[in-house]
């Protein structure tokens, strides 16, 4: 299938033009990930999102590729990882200056992002308290929602993640987490 024939099947809606995509670049894309410290999971986690992004741009019809597919949808998950690697070397330090408050800042993030949780439809509440809570995988999840496939549940949960992240940025101010 040439790029313009997936672009355009996409912009339509049709998930197996994703899954084509999926399939095609997958070892390019998680190479790039494990190849840069990171682990087989974070990197499929990272193409997953990177393809959601694809996917969203591509249906809002503002979506100019002035370049292969491939090359776009790498370049996404290589800012997605650069987030990643950020975020973490900022967790990493941040655990350094705070290591006496963590317990007590832990169960107080949990109970907030539980309470947030409960706000969502139904659907989110299982999808996130079964990733998040009960660590379960995306293809277990996908079995016990009945789901066609994992990736379905894996964009779900992006859209659910993404939903319960502007709930708790409405609610709550970033002091609430500090104090």
């Amino acid at each position: 299938m040439k790029d313009s024939e997936v672009l355009a099947r996409i912009t339509k809606g049709d998930e197996s033009a994703l899954d084509f995509l999926y399939k095609k670049y997958y070892r390019m894309m998680t190479k790039l990930v494990i190849t840069n410290s990171g682990t087989e999971d974070e990197a499929r986690d990272i193409y997953q999102d990177a393809l959601v992004v694809f996917w969203e741009k591509a249906r809002k019809g503002n979506l100019v590729l002035t370049s292969k597919i491939s090359t776009f949808i790498y370049s996404i998950c290589l800012n997605l990882w650069r987030k990643e690697l950020e975020r973490k070397s900022r967790l990493s330090s941040e655990v350094k200056d705070d290591v006496e408050f963590i317990d007590i800042e832990k169960k107080e993030r949990i109970q907030i992002i539980r309470a947030c949780i409960n706000e969502l439809g139904e659907t989110c509440k299982r999808i996130l308290m079964y990733y998040y809570f009960d660590g379960l995988s995306m293809s277990d999840i996908a079995e016990k929602l009945g789901y066609a496939n994992t990736d379905t549940a894996k964009t779900k949960k992006y859209k659910c993640k993404k939903r319960l992240d502007e709930l708790v940025k409405a609610k709550y101010t970033e002091s609430d987490f500090m104090d």
